[in-house]
């Protein structure tokens, strides 16, 4: 699948991020190629996978565009998200078909920078790239730097973006980008209902990545929870 079909393919679309923790009981690439085929089977148009091995897993069953993340923490680097070249090598390698990465313009391991980077990889890998920013200057900085899509993934992760509201993606982060910058916009982060999924479209997202809304059943199962309250009759028992 070449860059522009992969775009395309995505395009107004729902994108499922198919990831679990070590903290989880679904860790691991069994249950995720098993969940990558029931988003297919849901009607998604793209997955975003963590790690080779988890990618190699979703590749295997189903066919659906793979956005391929390597996370890995480097002692002083805040960023960690493919953050190297050789993470992306190992996820393009494993069937990813797109490569997401920090695009906040934090520090990179070995003083590349972000640029240098994305040029790496559009020249040896040959597949597009995502920028994962917070704000609009970074947005703008990214598209500067090469990337061919900037995703609103880190809005409310850094310290310097607008405060995260629980269940709520960065509406006003989509808007800014959609007007100002001149490559695609996923959106991703904070997307929990078919509501704020349909006003992320009418905002200009070229398409919508949603994950634990979908597959983490202890964040949806807390949320639920929460919104249990004690009628009265039961305070007077």
């Amino acid at each position: 699948m070449d860059k522009d079909q992969v775009i395309h393919k995505l395009k107004g679309g729902l994108i499922v991020s198919c990831q679990a923790g070590p903290e989880s009981a679904l860790h691991g690439p069994l249950f995720m190629g098993v969940m990558a085929r029931e988003a297919e089977r849901g009607g998604a148009r793209g997955l975003r996978v963590d790690g080779p091995a988890d990618v190699a897993a979703a590749r295997q069953t189903t066919q659906l565009p793979i956005i391929g993340i390597n996370k890995r923490k480097y002692p002083g680097i805040e960023s960690y998200i493919t953050v190297t070249f050789e993470l992306a090598e190992e996820v393009i390698a494993a069937g990813a078909d797109l490569i997401a990465m920090d695009g906040t313009g934090r520090p990179l391991p070995g003083g590349v920078t972000l640029q240098q980077l994305i040029g790496r990889i559009h020249q040896e890998l040959g597949v597009p790239v995502m920028a994962d920013v917070s704000t609009l200057v970074e947005g703008l900085a990214a598209e500067q730097a090469g990337a061919d899509i900037v995703a609103t993934t880190m809005s409310g992760y850094t310290a310097h973006s607008r405060r995260a509201i629980p269940y709520t993606p960065d509406f006003e982060l989509i808007r800014e980008l959609v007007a100002n910058v001149h490559v695609l916009v996923i959106v991703e982060g904070r997307v929990t209902t078919p509501d704020q999924l349909a006003e992320c479209f009418a905002l200009g997202a070229h398409a919508v990545c949603i994950g634990g809304a979908i597959t983490n059943p202890t964040s949806i199962t807390e949320r639920f929870v929460k919104a249990i309250h004690v009628s009265p009759k039961d305070n007077h028992a």
